[in-house]
């Protein structure tokens, strides 16, 4: 069975990190995103289960594992489902 890979603007909209996954793509396009420590600048770079994000969120930054891809934007019951919190820090 092949690994879920999608794109992070996706997946961070269908985790509802974002509103739209324009904003998603914008705050990629910012590079203020970071995938295992690496700086995100494309909206269409991959993340996979297993990947760690750092995502400013509120004020804070947290840090997130991602543990599913997404086929549909679902409720957030369903979204919390897609990662778990590693750790957050005030800004």
């Amino acid at each position: 069975m092949s690994e879920v890979r999608l794109r992070i603007d996706k997946w961070l909209w269908c985790a509802r990190f974002y509103r739209t996954r324009e904003m998603a793509a914008a705050a990629c396009e910012k590079g203020i995103l970071r995938i295992n420590g690496f700086r995100v600048e494309k909206a269409g770079r991959e993340v996979k289960p297993g990947d760690v994000l750092t995502v400013p969120l509120r004020g804070q930054v947290v840090a997130v594992r991602v543990l599913a891809g997404a086929k549909r934007r679902g409720p957030a019951s369903e979204a919390q489902l897609l990662y778990e919190i590693v750790a957050d820090q005030t800004l």
